[in-house]
């Protein structure tokens, strides 16, 4: 944005006077500049004269404020911010101090870029995270779906009239119903919050893990955040190919470290009894079902199972997107 003095450093000497003057009186007489100046009556003109371009400055992003095209587009000098003034006491004379002041939009900006870094995802999209959630939106694209959402609804009540439960939910339902959107969801409000969390889609993250094997480091890194972190959500588990060593090194370690200590969540098509079978079974070691409960036991205690009914969404996006 170009300053009052770069307006009419463009202009020839004689014409600059003219519109020096003409831009002094414009400005003087502007609205704005008429009811700030009440607030100060102890300035002068020759105040005003001397601080032209503050004045300048201040009315061109008060106009610009007030037709906002959004943050992206922000015309201001410093996005997000505009010129407020002040007037403060020097050596007995009063003068006029700019300085910037953020905006509503650039500190939900802010609040939602702390948001998302208290959360960390794992092969699950960005998107989800940051796409912004209405409750009655929830509720009636199907209604289906209520009693889940106001499951989620009393969990996030609770935790933010009492502080962290120990004990998480269990999402299980159909393919497509929206569990991973209100697991998501649950992040995002309680991220407002001041909690950490963490997504981690279980098919992808497994084989991941299976590769750490060669680097010990990295893996410990990642089981020691997984640990830690105030929420901890297990997306789409028992989709994953177990080897013993994850169930019984990886998995059951987080677990049995987070139990009693900090909530962990679930997605899953699957229920607690057939998640149970799913843990007792892999390609190696075929059937164990005692290492199956004991996995299970640190899953099934701890966490209160919430039923996701409804239609597939995905399938109708999907059928919708190949009719167009």
């Amino acid at each position: 944005m170009e300053s009052l003095s770069d307006v009419m450093k463009s202009l020839p000497i004689g014409e600059m006077l003219k519109q020096s003057e003409k831009q002094k009186q414009a400005l003087l007489n502007d609205p704005l500049v008429k009811k700030w100046r009440i607030r100060y009556p102890e300035l002068q003109d020759g105040h005003f004269t001397l601080y032209l371009n503050r004045l300048y400055q201040y009315v061109k992003e008060y106009k610009n404020c007030s037709a906002c095209p959004g943050l992206d587009a922000c015309p201001n000098d410093m996005q997000g911010h505009y010129t407020k003034l002040e007037v403060e006491q020097m050596n007995g004379e009063p003068q006029i101090i700019d300085r910037k002041v953020s905006c509503k939009k650039w500190n939900s900006k802010l609040q939602d870029d702390a948001m998302r870094k208290r959360i960390r995802s794992f092969y699950i999209d960005e998107g989800a995270l940051a796409r912004g959630y209405q409750i009655e939106e929830m509720m009636t694209i199907d209604r289906k779906r209520i009693k889940a959402v106001v499951q989620i609804e009393d969990y996030l009540h609770e935790t933010r009239e009492q502080g962290l439960p120990t004990r998480g939910l269990y999402l299980a339902g159909a393919l497509g119903t929206g569990k991973t959107y209100l697991m998501c969801y649950l992040l995002h409000e309680l991220a407002g919050a001041g909690y950490s969390g963490a997504i981690v889609y279980m098919p992808d993250f497994i084989e991941d893990v299976k590769s750490m094997i060669q680097e010990p480091g990295k893996l410990k890194e990642t089981i020691e955040m997984l640990k830690e972190t105030d929420l901890l959500v297990f997306d789409d588990i028992g989709a994953e190919q177990l080897t013993p060593w994850v169930r019984d090194h990886v998995v059951a370690t987080i677990l049995n470290y987070r139990m009693n200590r900090k909530p962990t969540f679930y997605t899953s098509n699957y229920d607690l009894n057939a998640m149970e079978k799913h843990f007792s079974f892999t390609n190696k070691d075929g059937e164990e079902e005692h290492k199956g409960q004991r996995l299970m036991d640190r899953i099934r205690h701890f966490v209160d199972v919430v039923t996701v009914e409804g239609y597939n969404k995905r399938a109708v996006k999907n059928d919708a997107a190949s009719n167009k």
